[in-house]
């Protein structure tokens, strides 16, 4: 069995091949401004998990690391707005979550020390003035909605609005201008999960190529179900078939190389962040049954869509864990498309195979636990983060 970390030698061989690669994939499509990465590594195989292109958790990094996430941000913005002197962030307005604040705090720091005046707000937030944050308040500018469907910031216009909302509940007016990055279009109201493992697959395969790997051992194998009603007992049977088939082939490719545990499959809804539920399933059975809880926590739109698609994708149980045995999952910070920052996600309430970001999480940033979980953070952990972000750019090219 081909076991990837066995394979560093080989990966740094080939660094030279792979990076002369990047930089002309990286030519051939937009590099997304920022992103974050979940990598899962059970060993015999690594993968990204999921990719986000409106990070939250900058908070989480290293203070050590700031320097070089400032330094990049600098890089890409002087390369796509060379005139730039003014970044306005964009963020959520749902939540008050003290660590999402704090991400949005940092954010702004990571803006300033690159050189960039950095004002923050928005319409949904204009009466608030301030936001409490994990380290104090965060303050708000006036964000006024022009009748030409533009922004202004206290009374100016800046020269780049740094998105880091997900738009979730659709596109917010303003957000139209070509300044604004990410672009509006890469939100959760038309992007699907499918479209960047789609848009990943092939990055991955050339790889492969370069390597000389299977690229199995590099990413989960996924499917999507589509045009699922989940109220309807019909289409969860076609459904619970669908995955009972999938998980068949996984275990013929798990006996097949020797792997000597029980497959697991993830279900999410193909659009839509959190808030919307994950299963984790070992069969199909278990969607014959659900509650209507679980059910409207898999849907996207209550009240709204009467049929989802769903993204099925390969567990990869985490190899990483504590010393008490608690699993942990390396969670790669990137911008301009260079995996920059890491930080390790620890949920001792979670098994090996359970998605672990929920309310029992801890964090532990690289310079302090790097030397017990970060031996292939800038190894194969970096190189799928940045193969995300390559896929993250190809997206952002698909006509929707």
């Amino acid at each position: 069995m081909t076991h990837v970390h066995e394979l560093t030698t080989l990966l740094e061989s080939k660094r030279e091949l792979i990076t002369d690669w990047m930089a002309k994939k990286r030519k051939e499509v937009p590099i997304p401004i920022y992103g974050s990465v979940d990598i899962r590594d059970a060993g015999w195989k690594v993968g990204v998990v999921d990719a986000n292109h409106f990070p939250a958790g900058f908070n989480n990094v290293a203070e050590n690391d700031l320097d070089v996430l400032s330094s990049l941000f600098k890089t890409h913005i002087m390369r796509t707005q060379p005139n730039c002197k003014w970044v306005h962030i964009y963020p959520e307005s749902h939540t008050r979550n003290q660590g999402y604040i704090e991400n949005i705090a940092t954010i702004q720091r990571l803006i300033q020390m690159a050189g960039f005046k950095c004002t923050i707000g928005s319409p949904e937030l204009e009466d608030l003035g301030s936001l409490m944050g994990i380290s104090g308040p965060l303050s708000l500018d006036q964000v006024i909605l022009n009748g030409d469907d533009d922004l202004t910031i206290e009374g100016g216009k800046p020269d780049l609005i740094l998105l880091n909302n997900d738009l979730t509940n659709g596109k917010l007016p303003g957000l139209t201008a070509p300044n604004v990055s990410p672009p509006a279009e890469m939100g959760w109201h038309q992007r699907r999960k499918s479209e960047h493992y789609a848009c990943l697959q092939g990055y991955v395969n050339e790889i492969g190529e370069i390597l000389e790997i299977d690229p199995w051992h590099l990413m989960p194998e996924w499917f999507v179900s589509e045009d699922k009603c989940l109220t309807e007992v019909g289409c969860r049977t076609k459904l619970a078939g669908e995955i009972d088939a999938f998980i068949a082939n996984i275990q013929s490719r798990y006996d097949a190389l020797g792997i000597e545990r029980k497959p697991a499959v993830v279900m999410k809804n193909d659009r839509g962040t959190y808030g919307l539920g994950i299963m984790i399933l070992t069969s199909g059975d278990a969607i014959l049954n659900l509650s209507n809880r679980k059910i409207n926590k898999l849907r996207y739109a209550k009240g709204g869509a009467e049929v989802d698609n769903y993204l099925i994708q390969e567990g990869i149980p985490t190899s990483m864990l504590t010393e008490e045995g608690e699993p942990v999952e390396p969670v790669v910070y990137l911008v301009d498309g260079e995996a920059a920052a890491w930080f390790y996600r620890i949920n001792p309430k979670k098994s090996d195979m359970d998605n672990l970001n929920s309310p029992s999480a801890r964090f532990e940033d690289y310079s302090n636990s790097g030397h017990m979980y970060g031996e292939h953070a800038h190894g194969w952990h970096a190189l799928l983060a940045e193969l995300s972000m390559l896929a993250m750019g190809a997206e952002s090219n698909i006509e929707r």
